[in-house]
């Protein structure tokens, strides 16, 4: 067995699929990176919303003078319409697999005749992006919107005792608690991005997986090759170890209020 391992390491077989597999793994960091620049605002942007307390009918009654006095009043006097939209959106998101959400997002829009994506590889770059962004930014919001309930109310008050504004006690009390408390189960979902990124193989982007099984199924001039499959594992574990070091390193540097 190991004989057999040693002649692909020295042949050219073997360096075609390494050569592949780096190609097909930039594209998979590619996509780690672009996920996280555009969810860790967006899913802040999103929490915002969640927690938005904007009553657009109580403050009509308010202004009227009016006192709700039924059942349909007083949902009317209560109801938080940007509240709701992001917390629907957040529900749909995290109630459906991601890998649908690709496929509906990549295959629904030139269907329907709503828009079409760019072609070839740079089309499903971008639809894939479109998606991860979406369904992460969805799940690091409620992240951040545990987090910053989680920020004592008497710390806040403290702040307006001493004359803070509410930017300021946002960014100087709010904040820094918030991003300690929420590094542990934020580094658990960047390191699932690590391995969900195998996903976007379903619409053919050329990711490591996919590049891998290109060899498997033949369409690379080799046929029944299985290894270079399982060797993708070797780049999973490499690139979550790296990541994991990274957010741990982070997590001390954050230990400021012990």
């Amino acid at each position: 067995m190991f004989t057999m391992f040693t002649s692909f390491i020295t042949s050219n077989e073997f360096q075609t699929v390494i050569a592949a597999l780096n190609t097909g793994f930039v594209k998979t960091v590619e996509l780690f990176f672009i996920t996280l620049v555009g969810a860790l605002p967006l899913g802040l942007v999103i929490s915002f919303g969640s927690m938005n307390q904007m009553r657009p009918f109580g403050w009509l009654f308010q202004a009227l003078g009016m006192i709700p006095r039924n059942r349909f009043t007083r949902w009317l006097n209560g109801f938080r319409p940007i509240s709701l939209v992001c917390r629907l959106l957040v529900w749909v998101i995290r109630g459906t697999p991601l890998v649908l959400q690709i496929i509906i997002l990549f295959y629904v829009p030139g269907m329907k005749d709503l828009f079409s994506w760019p072609s070839g590889e740079t089309g499903r770059m971008t639809a894939v992006c479109v998606a991860f962004i979406l369904n992460y930014a969805c799940y690091f919001s409620e992240i951040y919107r545990g987090g910053i309930q989680g920020v004592p109310v008497g710390q806040q008050e403290a702040g307006q005792v001493l004359g803070m504004t509410k930017r300021q006690i946002f960014f100087k009390i709010t904040l820094l608690q918030m991003v300690k408390r929420i590094v542990p189960p934020m580094s658990n979902e960047i390191i699932s991005l690590v391995k969900d990124t195998s996903l976007a193989r379903v619409i053919a982007l050329q990711e490591v997986i996919w590049m891998g099984e290109s060899f498997m199924k033949g369409n690379s001039g080799y046929s029944g090759l299985i290894w270079p499959l399982f060797f993708t594992a070797v780049y999973y574990l490499v690139f979550s170890g790296i990541v994991t070091l990274l957010l741990s390193w982070l997590e001390k540097k954050l230990n400021y209020f012990r």
